[in-house]
């Protein structure tokens, strides 16, 4: 029975040990000194502001041109948009609507260590009016994933939003 016991403690050890080792190799990926993460988090944070305020434009072209030409959208209560132009049809249809109106806050920005691959996550805020009339206002998070493309440009490859609910 103690054989028994000890063999088990020791296996739960090692799995624990195993699960900190995944979780520091995840933390080496986006460890980089202080002021590179700084500013390679300013760029993605930046593109960021810049793509809200696309939005706001209300232009699909303009909002599809931040993302991969491969990019996968994940917009909320919709099937995966796959490529830019399907992304484009998702922000069009948004659009189409007249009152739509939408803007996004980065709040979290993080390059890895490799520098070709980054995230940004934070909340956004969308208006439209619903099928009574009445305006409706929402407020969601998103996350997206970035990848630093051959010229050197930052192009999202994964994007993904979804509402806080009522």
């Amino acid at each position: 029975m103690f054989l028994l016991s000890t063999i088990r403690s020791h296996r739960n050890l090692l799995v624990m040990l195993g699960a900190i080792g995944v979780l520091i190799a995840v933390a080496a990926a986006f460890a980089r000194s202080p002021d590179k993460i700084a500013a390679d988090a300013r760029v993605l944070v930046k593109l960021d502001e810049e793509w809200s305020k696309a939005a706001q434009t209300r232009n699909a072209d303009l909002v599809a041109s931040f993302y991969a030409e491969a990019a996968v959208a994940y917009p909320p209560g919709e099937p995966v948009a796959v490529g830019r132009s399907a992304a484009k049809k998702v922000w069009a249809a948004y659009f189409s609507e007249p009152t739509f109106a939408i803007s996004w806050k980065t709040e979290r920005a993080e390059v890895a260590k490799s520098g070709d691959l980054g995230f940004t996550s934070g909340t956004y805020e969308d208006s439209f009016k619903g099928p009574d009339g009445d305006l409706v206002r929402e407020t969601g998070k998103f996350l997206c994933i970035w990848r630093k493309q051959a010229d050197g440009s930052w192009k999202a490859v994964h994007d993904m939003w979804n509402s806080d609910g009522e």
